[in-house]
């Protein structure tokens, strides 16, 4: 057992078994065995990962699911080296991106502002970078989410963003960020041991 799983906190409101799950034993994982990857467990990381929070409820992350071995290949033509094999050996490798054309969901999502969507349309600048900006808050609680469901994650952002774009989302628009491998972990799903982590006090100001 690790130094980071010895240490139970009384503070937290949920047990340490889900806390073991979700953060102390969860790695970033770069091995996975063969056990597939069902739509089911992807939607119910989705169904959770929905619920983190995002300027107006944005909600502007786009997911490309790549499971065929052909889209996989297509994939990683545009991953740096070091990232081709680990796209090609996945399970299944998700795609994340912004939707700069999230306002068109906004009458829906944010109904508190009426005429919303109409007042973000020629924001271009604005809307992507808000775009960005929230679907990164996004991605952080999709890897949870992941892991909540029972698989592992192996985020990534070394790739050809635009290569990618111009390969995948010429039609949608939307803007690549990070590619997540995910599946069942191998062993301890890293060849590498657990990299030492800060500590609050040595992160945290208090005013």
């Amino acid at each position: 057992m690790t130094e980071t799983l010895t240490h139970p906190s009384t503070s937290l409101a949920v047990g340490d078994d889900v806390a073991d799950l979700l953060f102390r034993a969860a790695r970033t994982t770069s091995l996975f065995t063969d056990e597939p990857v069902t739509d089911e467990q992807l939607a119910a990381a989705w169904d959770l990962a929905k619920f983190g929070p995002t300027a107006m409820n944005t909600l502007p992350l786009r997911v490309l699911v790549v499971r065929t071995p052909e889209a996989g290949a297509r994939l990683a033509t545009h991953m740096a080296d070091g990232n081709k094999d680990r796209v090609r050996n996945a399970p299944v490798s998700l795609v994340l991106a912004a939707d700069p054309a999230f306002h068109e969901h906004m009458d829906h999502l944010f109904p508190a502002i009426p005429g919303i969507k109409d007042q973000l349309a020629p924001a271009v600048e604005a809307r992507e970078a808000m775009a960005r900006k929230n679907a990164l808050i996004q991605a952080g609680y999709l890897m949870v989410g992941l892991r909540a469901a029972g698989l592992a994650a192996g985020p990534m952002d070394g790739m050809d963003f635009d290569g990618v774009d111009g390969e995948f989302f010429a039609e949608s628009g939307w803007k690549s960020f990070m590619v997540v491998n995910v599946g069942h972990a191998e062993g301890e799903g890293s060849p590498y041991p657990r990299g030492p982590r800060l500590s609050f006090d040595e992160v945290a100001q208090v005013l």
